[in-house]
């Protein structure tokens, strides 16, 4: 059955493939962690404007749209090229410090706290998923 079948290493998860969207989740938020951390480290830096990643649904959009070709030297390339979630700047940023620091470490703070329980959500799925495919093979959950 093809809705069981791993997806293979590099291409998009289908939002029929449970275990691979679980996966591909889990990947965002440890690289949303890290960009988050590099925030809170920096908050004492003169002129340091807190990054986030673009939000994960738009991230897997950019994943599953059809690929875009640049036809011709003077067009465009496609945005996001391989559709990695790369850290941007966040804008959002509330008050910017008198040296231009604009890292509000409660904004920070929430942000890894709604991390964290998404990360916990992610996790229970993918472990539910097993037990599952563990429990359809005989082996018991």
């Amino acid at each position: 059955m093809d809705l069981l079948r791993p997806t293979p290493s590099g291409s998009s998860p289908s939002r029929l493939d449970p275990m691979a969207l679980a996966e591909e989740r889990l990947r965002w938020l440890d690289r949303r962690q890290g960009v988050l951390a590099g925030n809170i480290a920096n908050a004492d830096t003169p002129g340091y404007r807190p990054r986030d990643l673009s939000p994960f649904a738009q991230v897997l959009a950019q994943r599953t749209a059809p690929a875009l070709a640049q036809t011709a030297a003077g067009h465009l390339s496609p945005a996001g090229g391989s559709g990695a979630a790369r850290a941007r700047p966040d804008r959002r940023a509330s008050e910017v410090a008198p040296d231009g620091n604009a890292v509000s470490i409660d904004e920070q703070a929430l942000k890894v706290a709604d991390n964290e329980t998404a990360h916990q959500l992610a996790t229970g799925l993918h472990r539910s998923f097993l037990n599952m495919f563990r429990t359809a093979l005989g082996r018991g959950g």
